[in-house]
């Protein structure tokens, strides 16, 4: 049986899809394969998206935005974008969902944790979704 594999696409892969590939990983446990990448990535994780996942045990310190690419929506089962637009391309077969979020890029620690939250909330869903397959 292959594992499935989840993609979480934003604009700078440095906030919200790296909160979502952080929270699906630690979840799924290995049930999954999961990836981040964003369309035009920025420099470096948002440090206050870093900070407001080590509160919950969840070290993204070490991660790095990633340019998205051709090769990665291919490869995934699932492609979740964040507000990266038209710049995913579509393949068809594959199944994609648009999570409406708001952007954590200029907000505070305060502010970025009921995105997080709001986040897992889906993380949990989708990964039960995809599990009972």
């Amino acid at each position: 049986m292959n594992t499935p594999e989840v993609l979480f696409v934003c604009v700078h892969n440095a906030g919200r899809s790296q909160m979502a590939a952080a929270l699906l990983h630690h979840h799924a446990a290995g049930r999954l394969t999961v990836r981040s990448a964003g369309s035009a990535p920025a420099s470096e994780v948002n440090p206050a998206v870093v900070a407001v996942m080590a509160e919950l045990g969840i070290d993204v310190s070490r991660e790095f935005p990633k340019r998205l690419t051709t090769d990665a929506v291919e490869a995934a089962d699932v492609v979740i974008t964040m507000g990266c637009g038209d710049a995913c391309p579509v393949f068809p077969g594959k199944r994609y969902l648009d999570w409406q979020l708001d952007d954590p890029a200029g907000q505070t620690a305060e502010q970025i944790r009921p995105i997080r939250d709001e986040i897992d909330r889906r993380v949990r869903a989708l990964l039960a979704e995809l599990v009972a397959r």
